[in-house]
């Protein structure tokens, strides 16, 4: 039967992995993400298919009205994998929604038994001073809720990036995936966008707003000392997740 690791070997794990996150910029600036293996490098790897099925002739290939895309009044749009295209993103979003519910109901509910057969007038005599069968049950009842809600949300961020065709599905669509990392002192921001795109409604700049990416990803964040310094430590973390007060 395998033996459970202990709490101490769970908690020294937890440190380990921890302290491993943050040791990249120990004492120095944060390292650059390599770029070697990733998917835009892949794909510019890919030598794609011909251009051509036949080879050009030499008149064909000094024509200044070449329909080649690399040709002076080519198109210059990305539209096969390994392709580079600039992603514009502009958000500038607001909402504002408000909500407000009152509810009050009441109710009142009476019998009186004054005369029935004489019952409460014998029943009296033995009751306390200032009790009386005269008004047998009385029920009343008062309920009331209201509700009022909030929501305020502002947005606004501007940023281009350079996107890479890393596939070209079977319906002409086009899967991007952009990456951008900027160093500043001991803090590196990063850029991560990724998508799928119509090659139509690519510009001719060879550029694409983020509202015509579908499934868009945008990520804008970072890491470095300074994030560090605000975000919450692990341990704590854990606890505000477990306890439940």
């Amino acid at each position: 039967m395998q033996k459970c690791p202990s709490p101490k070997t769970l908690i020294a794990a937890l440190v380990v992995l921890s302290a491993c996150g943050r040791a990249d910029h120990l004492g120095k600036a944060p390292s650059f993400t390599p770029n070697t293996e990733s998917p835009e490098h892949v794909a510019m790897l890919w030598p794609g298919l011909p251009l051509h099925t036949q080879p050009q002739r030499s008149v064909d290939r000094a024509s200044l009205w070449s329909g080649g895309q690399n040709s002076l009044l080519g198109d210059q749009r990305a539209m096969k994998k390994g392709d580079i295209l600039t992603v514009v993103i502009e958000i500038d979003e607001k909402a504002e929604i408000s909500n407000d519910t009152n509810r009050s109901r009441s109710g009142s509910e009476s019998l009186g038994v004054p005369h029935l057969l004489g019952l409460p007038q014998r029943i009296d005599e033995k009751l306390p001073e200032g009790a009386s069968m005269s008004n047998a049950v009385a029920v009343d009842s008062t309920s009331a809720s209201g509700g009022k809600g909030s929501v305020k949300r502002k947005e606004k961020l501007t940023l281009r990036v350079a996107a890479t065709v890393v596939d070209v599905l079977p319906n002409g669509v086009l899967s991007i995936t952009g990456s951008q990392e900027l160093r500043v002192n001991f803090e590196l921001r990063e850029l991560l966008v990724s998508g799928y795109v119509r090659p139509e409604d690519i510009s001719r700049q060879n550029e694409i707003t983020y509202d015509k990416i579908a499934s868009a990803r945008v990520s804008y964040g970072g890491r470095g000392q300074i994030t560090d310094v605000q975000q919450p430590r692990y341990g704590q973390q854990v606890l505000d997740m477990v306890l439940p007060f």
